[in-house]
This record gives structure tokens, sequence and C-alpha cells, in this order.
């Protein structure tokens, strides 16, 4: 089952998703007789509880329909605004270098998982999440090395702290795709004198600019996919494939990841983890992003994020 966020006629709500046409949870539970909790939130119906089983007894009912009894109850996709489906998340964290070929392409040596840990940062939230369809804006102050980085994104779904590697995956709700744009030579003060931290902080600037982490364009629920780490990977820009790989490369699995973060960091419910990005990313070749392009992130089983670049 994959849910979305949209807006239609300047209401937000929340509707099963399809790459041609989004069936408005509310009418379809109307029609159904099924009793539905409202909410434009996607976490209620992704959670375990009523709202979760009364969502999944509306989708079986749905899929019992025949083709007019679905269409009855359709809007078509590229009718609705979809929206970014989690808009607010209390942290929004993503990893580096949690893919042995992209580890290698930009010049490193990827360490054995025994030997190492993940390394993680953050982005602003309310003013890099992108909707899908919305700009990646190119910003003034750095143009020239704008690179994409599809990404699994995991969204938890229940307060999680010092949970184990063996139980992490039930504390996660859906996933989404994410597309972690980054600025690869940003360099505030070109002219500056050098000192120590400098490449570090460079390298954490060049994550913040506004509009870069899109994500959707919908959500995936977790007890769907029991495996995440057997999700195909696809980027492409003006059509041409630049990543191709799967979440089984990854160098730590999602579960691990959440093991992790959650033995110093209590996640909450709707924060949003990225799990870094394989190889195949623009700077390898220098090819970086620029105004007219057109950039598909998708993952296998949850859909295509699609944003143009201005």
């Amino acid at each position: 089952m994959r849910l979305c966020r949209y807006e239609l006629n300047g209401q937000i709500a929340v509707g099963f998703y399809t790459e041609t046409s989004v069936i408005p949870l509310v009418a379809a539970a109307q029609a159904a007789r099924v009793a539905l909790p409202g909410s434009n939130s996607l976490l209620p119906y992704l959670t375990c509880g009523e709202s979760r089983e009364a969502v999944a007894a509306l989708q079986s009912r749905i899929e019992n329909l025949d083709d007019a009894g679905r269409a009855e109850l359709s809007v078509p996709t590229d009718s609705v605004k979809l929206l970014v489906p989690i808009p607010a998340p209390t942290k929004l964290l993503l990893l580096a270098g949690n893919y042995t070929a992209h580890i290698e392409e930009g010049g490193g040596r990827a360490e054995e998982r025994a030997d190492t840990f993940p390394y993680v940062f953050m982005k602003p939230p309310l003013t890099t999440l992108t909707h899908p369809g919305d700009p990646i804006r190119v910003p003034a102050v750095s143009p020239d090395h704008v690179d994409w980085e599809l990404e699994l994104g995991v969204i938890i779904g229940r307060q999680c702290k010092g949970v184990s590697e063996a139980e992490a995956l039930d504390y996660v709700a859906g996933y989404t795709v994410v597309n972690d744009i980054s600025d690869r030579q940003f360099k505030p003060n070109p002219g500056r004198k050098q000192r120590d931290k400098d490449g570090f902080f460079d390298w954490l600037h060049g994550k913040w600019h506004d509009t870069f982490c899109p994500m959707g364009p919908c959500v995936l629920a977790a007890d769907e996919q029991p495996d995440p780490q057997t999700m195909k990977l696809t980027l492409r820009v003006n059509g041409d494939v630049k990543q191709d790989s799967s979440t089984s490369e990854m160098v730590f699995p999602v579960a691990a990841i959440v093991e992790f973060i959650s033995s110093y960091v209590t996640l909450e419910p709707g924060d949003i983890i990225s799990t870094g990005t394989p190889a195949g990313v623009g700077k390898t070749t220098g090819t970086f992003l620029h105004a007219g392009d057109v950039v598909d992130a998708e993952i296998g089983g949850i859909g295509v994020l699609h944003n143009p670049v201005e």
C-alpha cells in the first residue's frame, strides 16, 4: 500500500497513490462504509493501531472493486499537487558514505562494517524538504557544483531509543524516496585564510541550501516491505541513467542504522533517516545540475520522485 499527501482545491488530504490516480481516503471510506479517523497526516495510517487496521481493510475493499468502481473514487494523479509525505519532522538525519562503490568513486576506501560506524549529519527540514514536482533551486551563492544523491528514506513510526538491530524495523512506519542534493564545492568567503576545520564545514554547508532535500512522491508502508535491503535504485537526469543500484549494497542496513542512531538519540514518530547514496553521483564525472535539467529519482516499490532544476 502506498499513501500520499496531496493538495486539491486548496485542501490537503491523504490518499492511496498510484502513478496514474489517487484515491482519497475519506471518499473511499465513505463509499465502503469503513470508519476512518480523519487526518491529513500519514503517520496514523502507517503505524500499528486502529487507523492502520482500518486503512488496511479499506485497501482490501478497494482492490476488490472493478475498474469502474475504482475509477469512480479516483482523481488523476496529474490533477493534484503531491506534497512531501512528512512535512515537519523533528529530525531529518542523513548518512554519508553508506555504499561501498560510492565511497570508492570519491577516492576513499570502504571499511568493513565491524571496523567503523555510520557517519550521520542533519539538514534543516523546513527549508530543505521539497515537494514532488517542485524545483530544486541552484543557489546563486554557489551555482556550479550541484549534485544528486538518490537515497531510501526511512520514516520512524513510534518513539525509539536504545533498540537492537533485531527489533529496529518494528519502529519503522514506512519508506519513501529522498534526493539528498549536495553542493560539492561551496566555500563561503572563498578568499579566506584556510583553517583546519574549513573542509569539514564546507562539506556540511553544501548540504544545507534551500530546496536541497526533495522527498516523495508517497510512502510505502513498512509492513508491506519486510526486507528494505531488496529495493532497486535508479536515478535519471534528463532521461539518462546516472545511478543504478540496490539497497542490498548498503554497508549498514536500515536496521543497523536505526540501532546505531537510537543508541544515543531518541527518535520520534515522523523522524526521517535518509540512508546514503550508491555510486553514480555527478562529482565522479564532473557532471552537475543546471537550470533546465530534470531529475527522476526512483525506488522500486515506492515510485518516482520528479523534480525540475531552476
